[in-house]
């Protein structure tokens, strides 16, 4: 072992991260070794932080949800049924009645109306998500009631109620024990303070302890109304360096490394240790403004298509980072469409420009931000798109200016990714297939508009008529048909989903990942 190594395991063998002499970790508790430090709060009505939505998850319940066994089923929650009307815009819930708090009180129809109303009263980051329903301060008490073991939610707006549902399905709208959170209000904060302290849900794990950017402990709740969780306790250790947690993993110190490297992740030679690999939200893409003459017409961007190396960069860059997707919508959600019909073929392209009369070579600037892998993707997209006479100018930037030319609508081609806000196709259907109104005083946070694209209009109805749809099978088939069309006909080309990989030790089963960290479930989890 070199110096390095040593110092490093010196200072990490000094947590109390095992409990045996051996290192290995206690058959009944999840040791995971994960970067905590981006949580700013775990209320459900304030937390907006990737591990605060880890959390929120594992502690509270909604009252529908997508769940560990199948992250792609909505199913039901602490509401065992529920009744839709449509035309009323109404949607009445009937609540399960093995469901307890942590606290031991009862899971009643009075906190679930107090835990919606709140978060739209505190106004707090991901407020908005529930304000999509038309509920204001000033309205919210009136439009969710509750009588007995019922509750009924009325909403506004010219929805599906699959969108409504799928807007109860997220994170703000996790139901808290109202007695608990009430009794430690202080100043009219309605107790915000000391949920991003504690916990008050009625989830699979109680909070046992929580220390900023040091530690989390998570306790099984045996009450679950689906069960207790195999593991009596996860706890999640604050290590942000990605070494740090390399060598815990490799040494048995703990059970799960969260945030390592790719070179990392393809370092591992012992059977001991497997690595998980899981589809994430995200979308990568490439677009062209269509404020520049050169890039407007429609065999550009057929062209642009068949010029990516997609398997190229899946096989070495990105390798364990992206994986191949061509739609606007994540693989691994209702409504996907994981067609992916195009591939490197620069004579394809060529023939496509020529028979289009398109005079090559044609030079664009492209923007990236200035770090890996993007700077790496964009040399391959200049490599490959030269073969057909696109050469272009890389330019790269931070984070902020490359967003920044994007929303001017500045730029002219542009390597960038987009994740949905929630989790309903709709979420970003308006972001990749409608856009009403080009003109540039009409700001949208669309790519639509911030590539000038006056999408045609036939698809913005399409978009607003699967908005609209009442059955919930018609409507993912509706997005999938607009997914298709998408993917054929916009100067918007998506190329990659991103991944996230896990290392794990090999005898850990049941650990389940889905697309954001609101799908992060420790439920299933056992050593086997």
């Amino acid at each position: 072992m070199n110096l390095v190594k040593s110092a490093l395991l010196a200072s990490v063998m000094a947590l109390p991260l095992a409990t045996s002499a051996s290192a290995d970790t206690p058959a009944n508790a999840l040791i995971v070794a994960q970067n905590i430090d981006d949580i700013v709060a775990i209320d459900p009505a304030q937390a907006y932080e990737f591990t605060s939505g880890e959390l929120v998850t594992n502690l509270y319940d909604r009252l529908v949800q997508y769940d560990a066994e199948d992250p792609t089923v909505l199913a039901p929650g602490l509401a065992s049924a529920w009744e839709i009307d449509a035309a009323a815009k109404t949607i009445r819930f009937t609540l399960r009645d093995d469901a307890v708090f942590h606290s031991g009180n009862p899971v009643r129809g009075e906190d679930v109306v107090f835990s919606l109303a709140r978060v739209i009263k505190l106004n707090l980051t991901p407020a908005f998500i529930l304000a999509q329903l038309g509920w204001t301060a000033e309205n919210v008490d009136q439009m969710i009631t509750t009588d007995g073991n019922s509750v009924t939610i009325t909403y506004e707006g010219d929805f599906s109620p699959a969108f409504v549902m799928n807007v109860l399905a997220a994170r703000p709208a996790s139901v808290v024990d109202k007695e608990v959170v009430m009794a430690n209000a202080v100043d009219g904060d309605m107790g915000n303070g000391w949920l991003n302290e504690n916990a008050a849900g009625s989830g699979p794990f109680k909070l046992q302890g929580y220390r900023p950017a040091q530690m989390v402990r998570l306790a099984a709740n045996a009450d679950y109304f689906k069960g207790a969780p195999k593991m009596e306790s996860v706890i999640i250790r604050h290590v942000a360096e990605a070494a740090t947690q390399e060598l815990l993993l490799e040494s048995g110190d703990i059970d799960m490394a969260r945030n390592l490297t790719p070179d990392q992740i393809r370092g591992f030679e012992s059977d001991a240790i497997k690595v998980e690999t899981y589809p994430q939200a995200a979308v990568h893409f490439l677009s062209f403004n269509q404020k520049t003459d050169s890039l407007t017409d429609p065999a550009v961007w057929e062209a642009a298509r068949y010029l990516v190396d997609y398997k190229g960069m899946t096989d070495t860059i990105i390798n364990g980072q992206m994986e191949i997707h061509q739609a606007f919508w994540p693989k691994g959600f209702p409504g996907s469409y994981d067609e992916t019909p195009f591939g490197y073929d620069p004579e394809r392209a060529k023939s496509i420009l020529s028979e289009a009369g398109i005079e090559t070579p044609i030079t664009v600037s492209l923007d990236v931000i200035n770090a890996a892998p993007f700077t790496d993707m964009a040399q391959s997209l200049q490599a490959s798109f030269a073969d057909a006479g696109i050469n272009f100018e890389i330019l790269p930037g931070t984070g902020s200016q490359v967003i920044t030319k994007y929303r001017e609508r500045s730029h002219e081609a542009m390597l960038l990714y987009w994740g949905p806000d929630f989790m309903d196709p709709h979420s970003n259907a308006k972001a990749f297939a409608y856009n009403s109104d080009n003109s540039d005083d009409s700001y949208a946070a669309t790519t639509t508009w911030r590539n000038a694209w006056a999408v045609p209009e036939d698809m913005n109805a399409k978009t607003k008529a699967a908005l609209t749809e009442a059955d919930p099978e018609k409507r993912l088939e509706m997005y999938r048909e607009l997914q298709a069309e998408v993917q054929k006909t916009s100067p918007i080309v998506i190329m990659f989903q991103a991944a996230y990989q896990v290392a794990m030790d090999a005898d850990v089963s049941g650990y389940v990942n889905g697309a954001t960290s609101d799908f992060v479930f420790y439920r299933l989890v056992e050593k086997n």
